[in-house]
C-alpha cells in the first residue's frame, strides 16, 4: 500500500498499464484527494519521477505492460525507493513463470488448483507456449509486411510474452476488425492509432494460429500471400524453442512445496480436493448459523451454468454482440433486483459487499457535488453499523460522525441523530444504516431516520448485509433509502465460503442513476458515471447465473415466503434458548429478526467459560460455530436462513441446550473450572485415540455427548490450541527438507532450508 506523505500528493501511473486498471485507479484516488499522473516511467531515464520527489506517493507498472512490452524496472525501482515512495507491479502470474520476477508472491487463492494440478514446470510449459504462438504470430505477419514495432521484444526483436501489436494504418483499423470480426470469428483489440493487438493463451491451438494468420494474409499488399505455420516454426531461430534474454530470464525457484508437485493427474487432483474437502465442515454436514453471513442452500440447478462455456468462456470486453444471451441476464437480475429492492436502477459491477458500500458512497458524493452550497462529506453511522463502513466512508474521501444507539434495545439513539444532523446540516452528505440492525432487530424508527437526514440534504444509504429478512416484505426503497447494496454471495445465494467469490451490486433511485460507474471500455453505467470500481464492466459475471436463476425458479412468491420462513426460524430458535441463555437484544415484543444474539459474557465468572469454548464445542456436536464476539464481544450470534428444516434446527438447539448442561456442570463445581470439556474442545480422532487418557470426563463425553453423534459424526482435524498464542506464532507449512550430505566440499543438499 502507497503511503501518502505530503499535501500534494501524486501517484504515478505508467501510460502502458491497462486502461480499466487506470479507471479503477482514479475512482479509488478520489477518495483521499490524490492526484493520479499518467507518462512515461521510463522517459529521460524517469525524470519525471525524480522531479516529484517528495511529492511522489508511488508509482504503478504493468508487467508485462498492455501492449506486451517487457521492460527492466531495477534502476526505476531504486530511484523510487530512494525519494520514499512504494514501487507497485501490476503483473501477469503467468508470465512470472519465466520472467525474471518484480513482486515476492506468485500466486493468488483463486489460481492455487490451477498451480496444483499444472505445477511448476506444467505452468512453465504453457507460459512457452504462449511465447511461441505470440513469436509465431510475430514471424507470419512481418513476413506478410505488417510492422510489429518495437515495444515487447528482446534485442534480436523475438516478443518477449504473449503480446504483438501489428500496425495496419488508421484508415484500415475499422476494416480490419470488421472483417477479424465477421469473416474469421476474431476479436482483436483496437489501440485506435493504427494498431492492432493479438494476444496469445493456452487456449490457443494450432487451428487458430493459422486462422488469425489467415486473417491478416487477406488484408496484405505482400507478394507473401501464402504462408503456414509449420514454415514459421521452421524458421523461428531453434525451430520454435523459447529463449529468454538473461537480464529478463526468471531463475529463481517457486512452487517447491509438494502439493505443487503431487497431484499432476485428475484421478490424483480430485483425491486431493475430496482430502480438503473431507476436513471442511460444510452445509452437506450440518447447519452453518453465522450471524450476518446468511449461509444458505447453493442449489445445484443454480450451480451447474457456472461451468458452461457460455458463462465461463467468454471475455470481459468481448463485443456485446457476441453475448446476447449473457447480456439478457444481466439485464434481467439488474431489473429483478431493482424490483426486489424497490429502486429504479441496480449496478453490478461491485464485486463484493464492501466494495459496494464504497461504489454507493461514491454515487452519493458525486450527486452532492452538484448541489449548491458548502461541501457535503460528513457521513453519519451507528455506533453498532458493521466495521466496513467507517472504512469505505473515509475510502470515499467523506468525514465520519457516529450516532448512538440505545443500550437495551440497539435502536438508533433519534434524539442524538437529530442533534447530530441539525449540528452538519450544511455539511451532511450522508447516513449509513444497517436494516433489520446489526443487533438482528428491526428498528422501529427507520423511516423517520430516513425523512430526518433527508430533511437536512442527506442522501440514506442502506447497508443490505441484512437483506435476507426484507425481500417481499418490504424494501429499502420504500422504506425511504436512496441507495443500497446487496450481497448476491449471501442473500442470493452465491457461496461464500473461504472468502469469495462475491457480487455486491448497488441499486438507487432515480435521482442517483446517472452517476453509476462506468467503464473505459464497454458502455455501462450513468451518463455522468463515476468511474469504475471493478476491472470488469460487470464485476464478477460468470457467477451471476446462479443468482439469476435463484430469482427465476423462487419468483416472487417463493422469495417472500423464504423470507418468512428465515424470520421465524431465528425466532423458534431463540425461544427454545431463552430458558437456557440471556438473549441480548429483541424488539418491544421480545422478538428478533432473521439473527439474535446469544449472551454467554456471564459464564466467564460463573464457570470460567467463554464464547470461544462454546464456539469450540460445538465442532464436537458436529456443528460450525456461530459469529463470535460480534457485534458485541464475547457473544455469539445466530442465523439459521431459511434453507434448515424443523429437525435441523432441533438439533442444533438441543446442542446447545446440552453444553449448558455442561457449563451448569462447572457452575455446580461438579466439574473443574480448568480442564473441562469444554476447555479441551474440539476432541480430533487422534486426540481420544493415542496416549493415556487421564481427564476428569470420558471419551464417550468427549466424542459423543449427544445420542445420534454415533450414527453422524464430524470429526475435527485438529484440538485446542492456545488462540492468542497461535495468532502471534504461525508454524511453517514448508515441504519436508531432504536429508544434507556433509562431503569434504562442505554441506550440500537439493532442499536445503531458504533462511529468508
Amino acid at each position: 500500500m502507497a503511503r501518502q506523505k505530503s499535501k500534494n500528493k501524486t501517484f504515478f501511473v505508467s501510460h502502458l498499464v491497462h486502461p480499466q486498471t487506470k479507471a479503477v485507479l482514479q475512482s479509488r484516488a478520489d477518495g483521499f484527494d490524490i492526484k493520479i499522473e499518467i507518462g512515461d516511467v521510463l522517459a529521460d531515464g524517469g525524470q519525471r519521477i525524480k522531479e516529484l520527489g517528495n511529492d511522489l506517493i508511488g508509482v504503478l507498472v504493468q508487467y508485462p505492460d498492455t501492449e506486451g512490452g517487457v521492460e527492466d524496472f531495477k534502476a526505476l525501482g531504486e530511484t523510487i525507493h530512494k525519494q520514499g515512495a512504494t514501487f507497485s507491479v501490476a503483473t501477469d502470474l503467468l508470465a512470472l513463470t519465466v520472467l525474471s520476477p518484480p513482486a515476492q508472491a506468485l500466486l493468488a487463492n483463486m489460481s492455487a488448483f490451477y498451480a496444483v494440478y499444472h505445477g511448476p514446470q506444467g505452468l512453465k510449459n504453457i507460459a512457452e507456449r504462449a511465447i511461441l504462438g505470440a513469436r509465431i504470430i510475430q514471424e507470419g505477419v512481418n513476413k506478410l509486411g505488417y510492422e510489429t514495432g518495437t515495444r515487447g521484444k528482446d534485442e534480436n526483436g523475438r516478443v518477449l510474452f504473449d503480446t504483438v501489436v501489428v500496425t495496419v494504418g488508421e484508415d484500415k483499423v475499422a476494416a480490419f476488425l470488421e472483417s477479424a470480426e465477421q469473416e474469421h470469428n476474431i476479436n482483436l483489440r483496437n489501440f485506435e492509432d493504427g494498431r492492432v493487438g493479438v494476444t496469445i493463451d493456452e487456449t490457443v491451438d494450432y487451428q487458430d494460429l493459422h486462422d488469425i494468420l489467415a486473417l491478416f494474409s487477406s488484408h496484405s499488399n505482400s507478394s507473401q500471400q501464402s504462408i503456414t505455420v509449420d514454415q514459421l516454426v521452421e524458421s523461428l531461430p531453434g525451430k520454435g524453442k523459447v529463449d529468454i534474454p538473461e537480464v529478463f530470464k526468471r531463475t529463481s525457484r517457486y512452487l517447491d512445496h509438494p502439493v505443487f508437485n503431487s497431484h499432476h493427474s485428475e484421478t490424483e487432483l480430485l483425491r486431493y480436493i475430496h482430502h480438503l474437502q473431507s476436513k471442511d465442515l460444510s452445509l452437506t454436514h450440518s447447519m452453518i448459523p453465522l450471524g450476518s453471513c446468511t449461509m444458505k442452500l447453493n442449489a445445484t440447478t443454480e450451480m451447474a451454468p457456472v461451468t458452461w462455456p457460455e458463462f465461463a468462456s467468454i471475455h470481459p470486453f468481448a463485443p456485446v454482440a457476441q453475448a446476447g444471451g449473457y447480456k439478457t441476464m444481466i439485464d434481467e437480475l439488474e431489473m429483478d433486483l431493482a424490483k426486489i429492492t424497490g429502486f429504479d436502477a441496480v449496478s453490478l459491477q461491485p464485486n463484493s459487499g464492501a466494495q459496494g458500500e464504497f461504489t454507493g458512497l461514491r454515487v452519493i458524493r458525486k450527486f452532492q457535488e452538484q448541489q449548491p452550497g458548502k461541501k457535503r462529506d460528513i457521513c453519519l453511522i451507528p455506533v453498532s453499523a458493521h466495521g466496513t463502513n467507517p472504512a469505505s466512508a473515509a475510502m470515499a474521501g467523506m468525514r465520519v460522525v457516529t450516532v448512538k444507539c440505545d443500550t437495551k434495545s440497539g435502536n438508533l439513539d433519534m434524539a442524538d441523530l437529530k442533534s447530530k444532523c441539525e449540528k452538519y446540516s450544511e455539511e451532511l452528505g450522508a447516513i449509513m444504516i444497517t436494516y433489520p440492525s446489526t443487533f438482528g432487530v428491526f428498528e422501529p424508527e427507520i423511516k423517520a431516520v430516513c425523512e430526518v437526514v433527508h430533511q437536512h440534504g442527506g442522501q440514506v444509504y442502506m447497508d443490505g448485509a441484512n437483506m435476507n429478512a426484507q425481500i417481499g416484505l418490504c424494501s429499502p426503497g420504500e422504506i425511504g433509502a436512496d441507495v443500497c447494496h446487496l450481497n448476491l454471495h449471501k442473500t442470493f445465494c452465491i457461496p461464500h465460503g473461504g472468502g469469495g467469490p462475491g457480487v455486491g451490486p448497488i441499486g438507487v433511485k432515480s435521482h442517483l442513476a446517472p452517476f453509476l460507474p462506468g467503464h473505459p471500455l464497454v458502455a455501462t453505467g450513468g451518463d455522468k458515471g463515476i468511474s469504475p470500481v471493478s476491472a470488469a464492466p460487470w464485476g464478477s459475471a460468470s457467477i451471476l447465473p446462479i443468482s439469476w436463476a435463484y430469482v427465476k425458479m423462487m419468483g416472487g412468491r417463493g422469495l417472500t415466503h423464504a423470507t418468512k420462513i428465515t424470520l421465524l426460524n431465528a425466532n423458534y430458535i431463540m425461544s427454545r434458548l431463552r430458558p437456557h441463555y440471556p438473549i441480548l437484544y429483541t424488539n418491544s415484543n421480545s422478538r428478533c429478526a432473521h439473527e439474535f444474539i446469544l449472551d454467554v459474557r456471564g459464564f466467564k465468572e460463573t464457570a470460567g467459560i467463554e464464547a470461544i469454548d462454546v464456539a469450540k464445542r460445538l465442532q464436537d456436536y458436529g456443528f460450525h460455530a456461530p459469529t463470535m464476539s460480534w457485534p458485541v464481544a464475547n457473544t455469539l450470534m445466530i442465523e439459521p436462513t431459511e434453507s434448515e428444516s424443523k429437525e435441523e434446527l432441533d438439533r442444533f438447539i438441543d446442542a446447545l441446550i446440552s453444553i449448558r448442561g455442561e457449563i451448569q456442570a462447572v457452575e455446580d463445581g461438579k466439574v473443574e473450572r480448568s480442564g473441562n470439556v469444554l476447555k479441551n474442545s474440539p476432541h480430533s480422532q487422534k486426540d481420544l485415540l493415542i496416549g493415556q487418557w487421564d481427564r476428569s470426563y470420558t471419551r464417550e463425553q468427549a466424542a459423543y455427548p449427544l445420542p445420534w453423534l454415533k450414527e453422524k459424526k464430524f470429526w475435527p482435524t485438529v484440538t485446542r490450541l492456545d488462540d492468542a498464542y497461535g495468532d502471534l506464532n504461525l508454524f511453517c507449512t514448508c515441504g519436508p527438507v531432504e536429508p544434507v550430505d556433509e562431503s569434504e566440499d562442505g554441506i550440500t543438499g537439493a532442499s536445503a532450508p531458504n533462511p529468508t
